[in-house]
């Protein structure tokens, strides 16, 4: 009998999301300070967007972080696809 613990899980390359938060930022003079205060978010959140570091991205905040860089999600998430 096979038991869920012997069979190996294949692990697969789906590509990755790249944000481009930092670019925008930096080119409209909005540092990680006034996008946390104007967009109501934490400075810790805030500064995840700016280096990238982000696993998890709340909806209401993506939507506040494009209010406030007055973009569109097209501008600030890019999807790389997976070398083949």
């Amino acid at each position: 009998m096979e038991h869920i613990y012997d069979t190996v899980i294949e692990e697969k390359d789906y590509g990755r999301v790249l944000l481009n938060v930092k670019e925008i930022m930096d080119k409209k003079g909005i540092n990680r300070n006034m996008l946390a205060r104007l967009a109501g978010i934490r400075f810790e959140v805030a500064n995840r967007l700016y280096t990238g570091n982000i696993y998890r991205l709340d909806l209401d905040v993506l939507a506040r972080v494009l209010h406030v860089l007055q973009c569109s999600v097209e501008d600030i998430i890019q999807y790389e696809p997976a070398n083949k």
